[in-house]
Formats: C-alpha cells, structure tokens, sequence
C-alpha cells in the first residue's frame, strides 16, 4: 500500500509542537498551533481530526460550497474526505490530532467485510462525535508518543478499526452528523463548556449549568446530550480525566495534589474514573508517558 501522503497546507499559524509518524498507509500527527487559520487539501487520503483542547474554542470552517461555524471541545471530530478543499479558522489556541489514511486502504477494508462496497465513500462532516472513532484515534496517539513500540501489526490492526467505524458511521450514504442543531445554541455550548472548564476544581451540579442556559435541569440535559453527544454528567467527568492527564504528563505534582485540583475527591475516587476511561491508574499512566 502506498503512504499517506502529506498535506498540502497553507497556515497562517505558527506551529508551537508538532509530532508525527508516518507508517505505512496511515500518517498520524499532533498538532498545537497559536490563533490561526488553515487551508489545505489531500486527493489521495481522507483526514479526520480529533479535538485534543483542554479550554473549548471556536471554528470558522469551510468544505467545499458548505460553511459551518461552532464552538469545538474535547472529542469533537472533523472528517474531510479525499480531493476536497477545507478551510479552518481558529480563535484560541488549537490541540488536535489528525491522522490521514490511504484512501485505496479504505477499499481493501470494505472489500474485506460486511460492508457494502457502494458506502465506501466518506462523507464530509465539520463537528461530530463517536466514541468508537474517538477511542481507537486515542489509541494511536498513544502509538505515537511510543514511538510505535507495540509494532507495526498492532497499528494495523487500529487503522483498519478506525476505517471499519468510520464507513459505518460516516459514508455518504449513512451519515450521522451530530451537531448542535435542534439542540442547545453554539453560545450556550460554549459557555457551558468554558464553565465546566473554569470549575474544575469545584463540584460542578448539573442544575448550576441549566441555570446559565435558563432552561430546567431535565430539559437542559436532554438538549445538552443532543448538542455535545454525552450526558453533562459524562462530560464533566470527560473534562476531569483530561485535565488529570495533562497533570500527569506535565508535572511532578502527587496524584492525590491532581485528583484535587480536577475535583475529585480523593486519590481513590481519580483512580477509579481514571482506570475505567483510560485502562490505566493515574500512576501507570504518569509511567507510560515518560518512557
């Protein structure tokens, strides 16, 4: 199979870290970049990034003839299929991975599957969320702050995971766009999430964020899943084990230190959530990422 080649960027940003491993079909890198804009197009593979932002930003984007413009958190996903021209720009500083897959590899998967072969074609999407997706873009993030140590079976074996959820949920005939439309306002998104954000040191009640919306608890949380994709409950808990992470990776602070300043309420109580989002305890994990 041929490489993922390399896109052809004009950005006005400049690039703060940049890390990058090109296997075979798939190219995956990490990217933290200041307040800029971007313009770039691939014809031979499909692009998905992933929001890695700790603090919610906010997105001009452009695809084709479609404009879109939305606030962005942690676990959103943008999808620009092959030979199309995308435009972003961005507000704050922006942390994403974006990893590109050989779009010839996407037909050898779909042959080899269930899949009807008419749906291989991925259809463009600016803001969704799908755990699947998200979780196996994770794992591969993990590949490459690893250098690949786990080989080059074990990366294929994720990007043919990767495309295997990404036909089902996002061909052009079976599409599931989950935006924030019929749900809460792209303002209300955003300032719910850059609360969450602020607080995290604090108990965060679900009623205190429909109060900012002014909107009842039980009406509130049903149009806040519609817009973000998980209950507010969920997304706090999200947004907690994040800001865990980052502690981890960038300080010699105790665990118990960061289990506070996340909000929980002790080394015990991190440690539970933390195992069960990420399969590692808080210690494990500060391990694997100085290897």
């Amino acid at each position: 199979m041929k490489s993922a080649n390399p896109l052809q960027t004009q950005s006005s940003s400049s690039i703060h870290f940049r890390q990058v491993q090109n296997w075979e079909y798939i190219l995956v890198e990490e990217i933290q970049v200041a307040p800029g804009q971007e313009h770039y197009e691939n014809s031979n593979s499909h692009t998905i990034c992933l929001s890695l932002n700790h603090a919610p930003s906010h997105l001009f984007q452009i695809l084709g003839d479609r404009q879109h413009t939305s606030p962005c958190i942690s676990g959103d996903i943008c999808i620009v299929p092959a030979g199309h021209a995308f435009f972003w720009q961005w507000q704050r500083a922006d942390h994403y991975l974006r990893i590109q897959i050989d779009s010839q590899c996407f037909e050898q998967v779909a042959q080899t599957t269930d899949l009807n072969p008419d749906r291989i074609e991925l259809a463009p999407e600016f803001r969704v969320r799908q755990l699947q997706v998200k979780q196996i873009s994770l794992m591969l993030l993990d590949e490459l702050k690893t250098n690949g140590s786990a080989g080059k079976l074990y990366v294929d074996s994720l990007a043919q995971a990767l495309i295997v959820q990404l036909l089902r949920h996002f061909s052009a005939t079976n599409s599931q766009t989950t935006g924030s439309e019929g749900g809460l306002s792209d303002h209300q998104v955003l300032q719910i999430a850059d609360y969450v954000h602020e607080h995290l040191s604090h108990e965060i009640r679900i009623p205190e964020l429909a109060e900012l919306t002014r909107m009842s608890h039980f009406h509130f949380s049903r149009l806040f899943k519609q817009a973000v994709g998980m209950p507010p409950h969920q997304y706090i808990i999200e947004q907690r084990i994040e800001r865990a992470k980052q502690l981890l990776k960038q300080t010699q602070l105790p665990i118990m230190e960061i289990a506070v300043q996340c909000g929980f309420s002790s080394h015990s109580h991190l440690g539970k959530w933390f195992r069960r989002c990420t399969g590692l305890s808080p210690k494990a994990y500060r391990t694997r990422q100085r290897i």
